[in-house]
């Protein structure tokens, strides 16, 4: 089996790679940047990627290239949807005229589901979707045009809402990596405290290498036109994940609440219901948070 990752140099795509390849899979990815393993080609460029698939002769192909910061998508509306839609349809089209059964998954996000108050604590796909960022609108549009395809032209697409995750490798501008960072350099002496924003608000975090597996299974057993989430259906505060991380400082951490990090709008709670995934592919969080911790902490620590 020939896998194809669109971002395979990100943070899920290297895992994902890692994943494939342990399971027998021969893996090429495709990136805007050149890389050892790799096709260099620009997702808004179709006749570029329709070659890059035509070269790379994929069995399946796993959709992990975008625009994800949520912050970042507010500042750059327009762009955010042309990376995360229009990407998206260039790829559809090119596996379509490549090879029409081709299987695909495209990675969605629990954004999508948007402020859900008390609904929030255990979450299925049949919820309702109500997307409040262009990051999360981006989202949804594609993974509506990946049902287009699927009931216009009985393509093999299955579509992802991931939750939370984590792990070694996840760049600063969310929680636990800025926790993370933030100690080590309390540690080091280069900071007196660690600056925190809301502590109360519970969300549901999974290990990358778990996330990884699912994206695996998902592309092996997903039935097409599905949508699975993707979590491992606990949550924790931000409270209790900078407790656990504190607890594992080699000094104490003074931590203070700064008021340019507080976002009262956040979702009180958000947790995946992770059953039609469970059902449809056998897959079960197997890795515990405080791996997802010592990992991105360890990482911290070795950096320079």
């Amino acid at each position: 089996m020939r896998a194809l990752i669109t971002g395979s140099q990100g943070f899920v795509g290297q895992y994902l790679r890692r994943e494939l390849e342990e399971s027998g899979y021969e893996v090429v990815g495709l990136d805007i940047q050149p890389g050892e393993g790799a096709v260099q080609a620009d997702l808004l460029n179709p006749e570029q990627l329709a070659a890059a698939v035509r070269q790379a002769e994929p069995d399946a192909v796993f959709h992990l290239a975008g625009q994800a910061d949520v912050a970042r998508s507010w500042k750059i509306p327009q762009k955010t949807m042309e990376i995360n839609v229009l990407a998206a349809v260039n790829l559809m089209e090119a596996a379509r005229a490549f090879n029409p059964s081709i299987r695909m998954m495209l990675v969605g996000s629990s954004d999508q589901y948007g402020n859900l108050g008390e609904a929030g604590r255990m979450v299925s796909e049949s919820l309702a979707t109500h997307p409040q960022t262009p990051y999360a609108v981006s989202k949804k549009a594609q993974e509506e045009m990946a049902r287009v395809y699927v009931r216009a032209y009985g393509m093999n697409i299955c579509m992802t809402r991931s939750f939370n995750h984590g792990g070694a490798g996840q760049r600063l501008g969310f929680l636990i990596p800025d926790f993370a960072s933030g100690i080590v350099k309390v540690e080091r002496g280069e900071a007196k405290s660690l600056k925190v924003g809301n502590l109360t608000s519970r969300r549901d975090f999974t290990h990358v290498k778990d996330v990884a597996r699912a994206y695996r299974l998902i592309g092996e057993k997903g039935k097409p036109g599905e949508v699975y989430n993707v979590g491992s259906g606990v949550t924790w505060s931000a409270q209790e994940i900078l407790d656990k991380l504190c607890a594992m400082a080699v000094c104490p951490i003074p931590v203070e609440q700064d008021p340019a990090r507080m976002r009262p709008s956040d979702t009180p709670v958000i947790c995946c219901d992770h059953t039609k995934l469970t059902t449809d592919t056998g897959w079960q969080p197997q890795i515990p948070l405080e791996d997802i911790l010592s990992d991105t902490l360890r990482e911290w620590r070795e950096r320079e």
